[in-house]
């Protein structure tokens, strides 16, 4: 809290830092003019937070302190000289997010201090999104980091934060089935097949088709065989022609 100077009486709360003037001491306290209406009051248990026998050992009549505000009554304001927790343990919740500094590091988490009672502790899985194996690979010592409150256990005194929680989620990859391209290696093949037009089928033949085709071709093999053989008798014919021609130019030896 900001040090507050001559605020009235009821707009002081819990925690406001104060500057006063010590009055008087007692043997069960001090009294201190903190520019209010009503007087403010050291207990004795509130001058130190070590054991203190005598008041005057720790403050003296004239003295400048610095307070903070306890409660407040109609006849007084109940001080103390202690600085109180920036957090109570009943301010701290699941959920609540803290400001911190990291004081400490073990292989298991980080110990960070956020003005509790006690540091609160970041478990190495609450560091931060997929695996970290030590804390130091996300935080050093001296840091200041933001963190979220996941559970609190008030009678072990103990505040369980997480700085992942602040973070938002990282989806895990899942890479896309592979579907087979027309164009790809395999595709590429069925595609060419696919190009070719398919040849026409010839229509089947009925039986008397058949037998007529085998007909014809039997009748066009007749054919040919007989122009041969008439070629071939033409042939003959001009041989013995051209030997009877020659027989009767050439002179015989006789």
């Amino acid at each position: 809290m900001t040090t507050t100077e001559l605020a009235p009486v009821a707009a002081l709360e819990p925690k406001t830092k104060l500057s006063g003037k010590v009055l008087k001491t007692t043997l069960a306290g001090a009294l201190v003019d903190v520019g209010q209406s009503v007087p403010g009051v050291i207990h004795i248990s509130q001058l130190s937070e070590n054991a203190v026998n005598k008041v005057e050992d720790v403050v003296q009549e004239g003295q400048t302190v610095e307070v903070w505000v306890r409660r407040v009554k109609k006849d007084r304001i109940e001080l103390t000289m202690i600085q109180p927790l920036a957090l109570e343990w009943k301010e701290i919740e699941p959920g609540l997010v803290v400001h911190g500094k990291v004081v400490r590091l073990e292989t298991y988490g980080a110990f960070v201090e956020i003005g509790a009672e006690r540091p609160g502790m970041i478990h190495v899985s609450e560091l931060a999104h997929g695996y970290v194996k030590t804390p130091n690979e996300i935080v050093k010592e001296g840091d200041e980091i933001e963190a979220k409150v996941i559970d609190v256990d008030r009678k072990k005194k103990q505040i369980k934060l997480s700085m992942k929680a602040l973070e938002p989620e990282i989806e895990e990859f899942k890479p896309a089935k592979k579907e087979h391209k027309k164009g790809g290696k395999h595709g590429k093949k069925e595609t060419e097949h696919a190009a070719e037009p398919a040849e026409p089928k010839e229509p089947e033949m009925t039986a008397f088709q058949i037998a007529w085709q085998q007909a014809m071709d039997k009748s066009e093999e007749g054919r040919e065989i007989k122009v041969r053989r008439m070629k071939a008798g033409i042939t003959r014919e001009q041989d013995e022609i051209l030997n009877r021609t020659l027989e009767k130019r050439l002179p015989t030896g006789g």
